[in-house]
């Protein structure tokens, strides 16, 4: 089964407040989830949505970008997870497998994303929750079924109130290593972080 990921994205400069992260830690974060998304062999396309302009350009213009397999939504106003989620679920066939990715995973490996994927093809609809804070990581809902989410604190119990399945994804597992605090990238960072967040850290704006 081949999946439709959407990644929704905050403009750099407005996300990660608590991990007190610049503008280019926040947008390397997000550009190594997207990264490690594509380079999943279950993952057919991913939809970013996103305001950020420098993020949108580096995914359709860098050297490394894989158009043919992105596609970039761009949001005039960043008016929550749920609009930007609907804004692409508006542009993918309803008949396609369909997953939202939360972007702010700079240790996910392909190979997690993937077992979480395959597993997800055996119930309509599932998400996978962090593992610090009783959010969400992944949510997602199977051909022909309503993708459903209720992303933000607390997230998984209301997943879960959903009728969402929770897949039993180890709680080591990459998939599970959000980052929104300076401890947690310093636990993500040990399993190995994506090579776009390593350099922003060694080489941080001023």
């Amino acid at each position: 089964m081949q999946w439709q990921v959407i990644v929704p994205v905050k403009p750099a400069v407005q996300a990660k407040t608590r991990l007190g992260a610049d503008a280019r830690l926040a947008r390397a974060i997000a550009l190594d989830t997207i990264a490690a998304a594509l380079e999943t062999p279950e993952v057919d396309r991913v939809t970013v949505v996103t305001g950020d302009v420098r993020l949108a350009a580096e995914l359709t213009e860098g050297s490394d970008a894989t158009p043919d397999r992105v596609t970039v939504i761009p949001e005039a106003e960043a008016t929550g997870i749920a609009a930007a989620i609907a804004l692409a679920l508006d542009q993918i066939d309803e008949d396609s497998p369909r997953a939202v990715l939360l972007g702010d995973l700079p240790a996910l490996s392909p190979a997690d994303l993937g077992t979480a994927l395959r597993a997800a093809e055996r119930v309509e609809r599932s998400f996978v929750p962090d593992r610090d804070t009783g959010g969400t990581t992944l949510v997602t809902a199977g051909p022909g079924v309503e993708l459903l989410s209720r992303f933000g604190d607390g997230s998984a119990v209301r997943h879960a109130a959903l009728g969402l399945v929770r897949l039993h994804v180890p709680r080591d597992s990459t998939l599970r290593r959000d980052v929104d605090t300076p401890d947690q990238l310093d636990a993500a960072a040990a399993l190995g972080l994506g090579v776009r967040t390593r350099q922003a850290l060694q080489n941080p704006e001023s």
